[in-house]
Parts: structure tokens; C-alpha cells; sequence
């Protein structure tokens, strides 16, 4: 029989620990590359850009939509992958809390 008690201390107990893993997310660091390497960005799990990094021979170059568009690739590339790393966290973090609903995705609980 299904005994609801138990289930809403098991989410508590999810809870708790989503709150936990989610404050450590700053501390997975992701870097992308863009423009062959011209253009590096490093991003943390909690989608903030904590590191831009780029090379000499491009802030020589005047073309600054050029610069922007790197920029911005290597970033979006960072942040798709801290997303994922992030997705990998929380489902390592929370695996066997709660039994596995079809459909039911905690990513979306961060």
C-alpha cells in the first residue's frame, strides 16, 4: 500500500539534498573553445561566465563583430556543456532518493 508519509519525507529528504547539490554547482567549471582557439570561455554549473579568456592576434584585429561572435560561441558552447554537467550532478546526487517516475526530471527542480 502506498504510504504517504513516507513519500513526503523522502521529498524533504529530496529537497534538502537538491538545495545541497545546487550550491555546489559553483564550483564545476566548464571551458569552450571558438574561432580555433582564439576565443576561450569558462563558465560555472550555476550558468555564470567566471573566466573569458582571448588570444593577442585578435584584439589586434579591428573586426570587433568579428570578436563579438566568438565571444559569444564560446560561451554558449561552455554553458550547454555546464548544463549538462550539471544535469549529471544532480542525477548522481539524487540517484536511488526516489524510485524512478517515467517523466518525472529533477534537473528541472534547479
Amino acid at each position: 500500500m502506498f504510504d504517504m508519509m513516507k513519500m513526503l519525507g523522502k521529498m524533504k529528504e529530496v529537497q534538502a539534498k537538491m538545495k545541497e547539490v545546487q550550491e555546489n554547482l559553483v564550483h564545476i567549471h566548464v571551458s569552450a573553445e571558438a574561432g580555433g582557439g582564439l576565443v576561450k570561455a569558462t563558465v560555472n554549473g550555476k550558468k555564470q561566465l567566471v573566466d573569458l579568456e582571448i588570444d593577442n592576434d585578435i584584439v589586434s584585429i579591428k573586426d570587433k563583430e568579428m570578436m563579438k561572435d566568438l565571444i559569444i560561441a564560446a560561451t554558449n558552447k561552455a554553458l550547454e556543456e555546464a548544463d549538462e554537467k550539471s544535469r549529471e550532478e544532480i542525477k548522481k546526487q539524487t540517484s536511488g532518493m526516489i524510485p524512478n517516475i517515467p517523466g518525472m526530471d529533477l534537473s528541472g527542480m534547479m
